[in-house]
């Protein structure tokens, strides 16, 4: 307790020592606070004062950043001037930088309009930009027309598929060999590569280009430059390709094959123009105008206007022009390449300011179909009324026939083109309406052919000429893709009819003939002694003199005037002859065999040759004598020409594909002493145009064209030659398909040239034949 009391006294002393000190501070801590509040109002004017000074020197320190930045844009103009002033030659995306600068500086006064003389440079700096932005047109123009080159044709055709570039004997035409289902299949596959028309490196340019000039408000002067500079051009790659604007007046004035030529190189023109041209022309036009979209889409329309509206106007003129059947391919054609182009067309002038053009494609389409429709029914009335009058006297096919048969067949040739075509009026089944139409042109054909049939004096001939022309029909259907839609029962049935003519010319021609050689049914005859061992079948002398001397006329005109007949079908003409044989040989053998031996040793002392004068091998060779004018078996196209005068052999000029596959080819029929125009048809003769009139009963020389010898000669005709010639030639070339010789006549006077050719019976084959006529005829 003491230690306790000892230690709580210690405590205290020290309790009482610290509030001691404590309140010596508190009085020493007092006196300091007032001593501080006196300090303060002393320091507080130097406060003042210093946070003035710090204030100014942040104004100063603003103030010449201000100055600074001004002095720096003063600096950039001062640069850019310069740069203005050298012109974009030198550098172009320096200028270019160069007027992006001027106008950020143009802008940068503009908004700060406190600075004294402000108008001044806002003023200055217009001006260099105007001066800048002219410059850019400048160069603009410079460029574009520099690297913007007509496009040669040989560029153009180095852009097409394999199938459509021109061969390399006929430059600037393209292949003509091709059917229509090949065409289809390559333009369905086909890869068209337009043309490079301004180099790739050159388009970023003028696109920065072209994007400065609408920045400066230029965008009328950029669509000037740009329209006038690439529509000029374009305009001239057609020009150089051979487009050429054509009126309906034009048009109308051409001769066929010259506006046939026209027609197909349109087609090509066409294909050209959209799928290299126009789409060569649209490409660089979205990059160089990449984002102008608005004047993008005006300039190409611009651009092209004037070069569709030339391509079109030819479509228009052809469509309106006078119908004719042989126009009806190239109008399908030219529906064709039209139906082919519309989408690119839909593509390419799909905006609003293409709309013109896009509508007149789509006219010109429905025109042509509308044309080629009517074109049909013309086609119809002419086969129904034609009205040749002249008959092929040996026959043979009618002109008429072959053509229409062609005609038929190149049809079906376009046989996807028609259904697209009957598709544009109605919706129904378009493989019926071809058949119709196709039944329709048959059956006038065939009413035709039977008054033409009328014109023939002798009945046997009109059933010849009924039968070849009726097999001619049927065969050239059994061909051909009409058989499938016609069917086999129009086959069997039209086969029949010339089974039909066949028998009826049996009759005409051998009954009176067989009557002759007939001994059934003979009465005996008094006065004359009788033949044979009995009474029953005994005839007279006198009858049987009679009946070998009436066969013998008889079958001396039948041979006579029938070997001057024709059917040209190899496998028709031995069917007929051997017709006849069947009925004719066993007859005369078994009379001749009766008659023949007794005859002689009744008329002992007498010429029995002058009434028994064919044995029946003579007849058999003679009946192989029959229908056959010339060593030809078909009918082959052929030419016969000479210096001064031109003729044309016995067989017929068939038709044949244009610069396409399918429009007909006007055509003449040649056949021997006379020639068949198809002038009511619309038909004018092609690649004969030094056939002249016909002087009957003249010789002229056979030579190649089936003469065995020099010296042979056949009846028929030579233009201005009047006299029976005897023939000498000198041969310049021995071919497989032509012999071209010179051939004197008697009197010694000037040589005249003879060049005889030979045609190829097979269709596939033809084209070839007249390429190498072509060949010829110079």
């Amino acid at each position: 307790m003491a230690a306790l009391r000892d230690k709580a006294a210690l405590v205290r002393e020290s309790l009482q020592k610290s509030q001691t000190i404590t309140e010596s501070m508190v009085s020493i801590l007092g006196s300091f606070d007032h001593r501080l509040s006196s300090l303060e109002t002393a320091m507080r004017p130097t406060q003042i004062r210093t946070h003035s000074i710090r204030r100014a020197h942040e104004n100063i320190d603003k103030t010449l950043k201000a100055a600074e930045a001004i002095l720096g844009r003063f600096d950039l103009t001062r640069k850019a001037e310069a740069k203005v002033l050298r012109g974009p030659h030198e550098d172009l995306e320096s200028y270019l930088e160069a007027i992006d600068q001027l106008r950020s500086n143009l802008q940068y006064f503009t908004t700060h309009k406190c600075f004294k003389r402000t108008s001044g440079i806002i003023t200055h700096a217009n001006n260099l930009l105007t001066k800048a932005i002219s410059k850019l047109e400048d160069e603009f123009r410079n460029l574009l027309t520099n690297y913007s080159k007509v496009v040669e044709p040989d560029r153009l055709f180095d852009g097409l598929p394999d199938s459509l570039r021109p061969s390399a004997t006929s430059p600037g035409k393209r292949n003509d060999s091709k059917k229509d289902s090949d065409n289809q299949k390559n333009s369905e596959n086909a890869v068209y590569t337009p043309p490079t028309l301004i180099p790739p490196r050159v388009l970023p340019l003028l696109h920065n280009l072209a994007q400065q000039m609408v920045q400066a408000g230029h965008q009328q002067q950029l669509f000037r430059i740009y329209r006038d500079t690439r529509a000029s051009v374009l305009e001239q790659s057609l020009r150089k390709l051979g487009v050429e604007r054509l009126s309906k007046d034009d048009v109308q004035k051409m001769q066929w094959e010259v506006l046939e030529a026209k027609i197909g190189n349109w087609i090509h023109y066409m294909r050209i123009a959209v799928k290299l041209l126009f789409a060569g022309e649209k490409k660089i036009c979205d990059q160089i105008l990449a984002g102008i979209d608005s004047l993008r889409d005006q300039c190409y329309a611009e651009i092209t206007a004037n070069s569709v509206s030339v391509l079109l106007s030819f479509g228009e003129a052809i469509a309106k022009s006078k119908r004719s059947p042989e126009k009806l391919f190239v109008l399908l054609d030219m529906y064709e390449i039209m139906r082919e182009l519309q989408s690119e067309i839909d593509y390419l002038f799909g905006t609003k300011s293409s709309t013109e053009m896009r509508e007149s494609a789509q006219s010109l389409t429905k025109r042509l179909a509308q044309t080629a429709q009517e074109t049909f029914g013309d086609f119809e009335e002419a086969v129904a009324k034609d009205a040749t009058k002249t008959a092929v006297l040996d026959g043979t096919v009618h002109p008429l026939t072959s053509y229409v048969i062609n005609y038929v067949k190149f049809l079906f040739d376009y046989k996807t083109t028609l259904e697209q075509l009957f598709q544009e009026f109605e919706e129904s089944d378009t493989e019926a309406q071809l058949k119709t139409l196709t039944t329709r042109i048959m059956e006038a054909l065939q009413t035709n052919l039977d008054g033409k049939s009328k014109q023939y004096k002798d009945p046997a001939l009109t059933q010849l000429f009924l039968m070849n022309n009726m097999h001619y029909i049927v065969r050239s259907v059994r061909r051909s893709e009409a058989k499938d839609l016609l069917g086999d029962d129009w086959v069997q049935i039209h086969r029949r009819i010339v089974q039909q003519h066949a028998n009826q010319y049996k009759r005409i021609s051998w009954a009176k003939v067989l009557q002759c050689v007939t001994i059934q049914g003979a009465a005996p005859a008094g006065g004359g002694g009788i033949l044979g061992g009995d009474s029953g079948s005994g005839i007279s002398r006198a009858m049987v003199k009679d009946r070998f001397k009436n066969f013998n006329a008889q079958f001396e005109d039948l041979h006579m005037r029938q070997c001057q007949w024709n059917v040209p079908d190899s496998e028709l003409r031995e069917s007929l002859r051997l017709a006849v044989a069947e009925v004719l040989l066993p007859a005369y053998r078994s009379f001749h065999k009766r008659f023949g031996q007794v005859l002689p040793m009744a008329e002992s002392g007498k010429n029995p040759c002058k009434y028994i004068k064919y044995k029946p091998e003579d007849l058999e060779r003679m009946l192989s004598e029959f229908f056959e004018v010339g060593p030809w078996g078909e009918l082959l196209p052929s030419m016969y020409s000479s210096r001064n005068s031109g003729c044309a052999e016995d067989w017929d000029v068939t038709l044949r594909a244009g610069p396409r596959r399918g429009p007909v080819v006007n055509s003449c029929w040649l056949r021997g002493d006379h020639r068949v125009p198809l002038t009511n048809l619309g038909v004018k003769n092609k690649g004969f145009e030094n056939v002249g009139e016909v002087n009957d009963g003249k010789k002229r020389p056979r030579g190649a064209l089936g003469a065995t010898s020099a010296s042979d000669t056949v009846d028929s005709s030579v233009v201005g030659i009047d006299h029976v010639m005897s023939v000498d030639h000198s041969v310049w070339e021995d071919c497989e398909q032509y012999i071209d010789k010179d051939v004197l006549d008697d009197d010694g006077g000037m040589p005249w040239r003879s060049t005889d050719f030979y045609g190829s019976p097979d269709e596939k084959s033809r084209s070839a034949s007249w390429d190498l006529l072509r060949q010829l005829s110079s």
